[in-house]
């Protein structure tokens, strides 16, 4: 399938392994490393967009998790701008920039890591995660192929790829069994996301164990994504534990 990434980058300088750099985006430029403001349910709390803007932060992150519960992909798809009856688009779909009045880029997490912070009221299967909405006590089912559905209909700049985060603490064996149900994900999440020019990161697992990491980083590139994030740390772990994995795995991404 022929698919085009509207996202680039582009290094600026470097010192050691870190570096200075921008993210492109047709909705704007992201000086890295950057701050993202948590705008979890489609609204960063106590700011207004223009109060974003002022304070210098260029893209900002929004939850799948909370805004497939509510207000639902529906609601926010119906405040495009250009929906008027005299739009000469009158039945373009709206994205959460414009539900958040935010023309930036944004960032949506798959809702891996929320799924996991409802503990033992979900049910891990192959197929996805089934679990009660924390709203209503309504049954959820989320997988995959949903995930990245909710993250384009929201009209993401940045999707990420469904995936378990493993808890702490967890055996090696448990770890290699999560982080290997992750990178099936991973390739389910890439076949789901087809030809979206939005990119898409994979998300690396293992656990506290470093081999896995790069088993984990392995996996990820073999499929190939847009980019690539960290995850399953700040889950419990003592702090030596989290900075050496970010001192070690870091320098093979």
């Amino acid at each position: 399938m022929s698919r085009e990434c509207f996202m680039s980058f582009e290094l600026d300088t470097s010192d050691g392994q870190a570096r200075r750099g921008r993210l492109q985006f047709p909705r704007g430029t992201v000086e890295t490393p950057a701050f993202m403001p948590v705008g979890t349910c489609g609204t960063v709390k106590g700011m207004l967009p223009r109060d974003i803007e002022e304070i210098g932060a260029q893209i900002i992150l929004g939850n799948t998790f909370h805004l497939m519960l509510r207000p639902g992909t529906q609601v926010v798809m119906e405040h495009s701008p250009e929906r008027g009856k005299n739009s000469p688009e009158p039945g373009k779909k709206g994205t959460l920039h414009d539900f958040m009045q935010w023309q930036g880029p944004i960032l949506t997490d798959s809702g891996g890591f929320q799924v996991f912070s409802l503990g033992d009221i979900r049910k891990i299967s192959e197929e996805g995660v089934s679990f009660r909405s924390p709203i209503d006590g309504s049954p959820v089912f989320l997988d995959p192929e949903k995930s990245i559905q909710v993250q384009r209909e929201l009209g993401a700049d940045v999707v990420m790829i469904f995936d378990e985060c493993t808890p702490y603490p967890a055996t090696e064996s448990e770890a290699r069994t999560s982080m290997e149900l992750s990178l099936r994900w991973a390739n389910r999440s890439k076949v789901a996301h087809g030809d979206s020019p939005s990119a898409l990161f994979g998300i690396i697992q293992g656990g506290m164990h470093e081999s896995l990491r790069d088993e984990s980083l392995s996996g990820l590139e073999e499929i190939g994504f847009d980019g690539y994030a960290i995850g399953g740390l700040s889950v419990g772990e003592p702090k030596e534990d989290m900075l050496r994995i970010l001192d070690t795995l870091p320098p093979k991404m």
